[in-house]
């Protein structure tokens, strides 16, 4: 019998990709060769034409709930170049092809999100969060940090001391919070998860994608750039897209509107 996939790729019809971690058993905790055919289905999303926005969620009660301990506690016999090189070769995949992607990501997150599960999820532009789902920056719990990005995205998302406070803490946190910390985007009854998001990706797929494209390397390349340098960044994107098909048309049909 074949082994079913750890990470599940589906399409549909308005350009809409769903990566499903697909662990549920585990609360999708990721192994080595999850994070393998994870980073390779995200490569192929990247690359694919027809995928103009991409869903990140978990099969089951859990979103992830990070490394699997099992698999850790094996590296631990490890030397510390060797788990070191593991992060490399492999956790860091995602991060690196997430920072790649041009295209909109959103986390669906459905359950617990705990530690480097949290981060995948800190990793995608837009979150969305069931009413009943928590988060936690779980490593202090066993005296580690994160070591996949986590330090990279939260401060950047809520601030420095709120920040340290749930990484030297590993505080657990509801939804209600994390909407009001600025965490996710929304939080939504547990029903309405999946409806709410791709309600939200359709509206974005819908948009002008060179322009979607074009803002959110404006706005991650900005944020390492000074203001003279992002400036002469967004008016070379302005003009480009006055050439796309997508601009003229959308004029065209703005101006005929008018007409009316």
């Amino acid at each position: 019998m074949q082994e079913q996939a750890t990470v599940l790729l589906t399409r549909d019809a308005d350009g809409i990709a769903t990566l499903t971690l697909n662990r549920p058993e585990k609360y999708n905790a990721f192994t080595k060769e999850m994070i393998i055919l994870w980073s390779r289905l995200l490569a192929q999303c990247e690359e694919d034409p027809a995928v103009k926005v991409i869903v990140l969620t978990g099969a089951g009660k859990a979103f992830c709930s990070g490394g699997d301990i099992g698999a850790q506690k094996e590296r631990a016999k490890n030397d510390a170049l060797e788990r070191k090189d593991f992060l490399f070769r492999h956790v860091h995949r995602i991060p690196r092809l997430m920072a790649q992607l041009d295209k909109p990501v959103i986390a669906a997150i459905n359950g617990a999100a705990r530690g480097a599960g949290l981060d995948m999820a800190l990793m995608c532009d837009l979150r969305v969060m069931a009413e009943s789902a928590t988060l936690a920056e779980s490593y202090i719990n066993v005296g580690l940090i994160a070591g996949d990005g986590g330090t990279y995205y939260l401060p950047r998302l809520i601030g420095i001391p709120r920040a340290l406070e749930l990484f030297w803490t590993g505080r657990v946190i509801g939804a209600a919070e994390a909407e009001r910390i600025g965490m996710v985007c929304r939080a939504v009854p547990d029903a309405e998860l999946l409806p709410a998001t791709y309600e939200l990706a359709r509206s974005i797929a819908a948009q002008p994608f060179e322009a979607v494209r074009a803002y959110k390397r404006s706005v991650y390349q900005g944020m390492s750039m000074s203001l003279d340098a992002h400036l002469d960044m967004v008016s070379a994107h302005t003009s480009i897209l006055r050439d796309t098909p997508e601009h003229r048309a959308k004029v065209d049909a703005f101006l005929q509107r008018k007409k009316r």
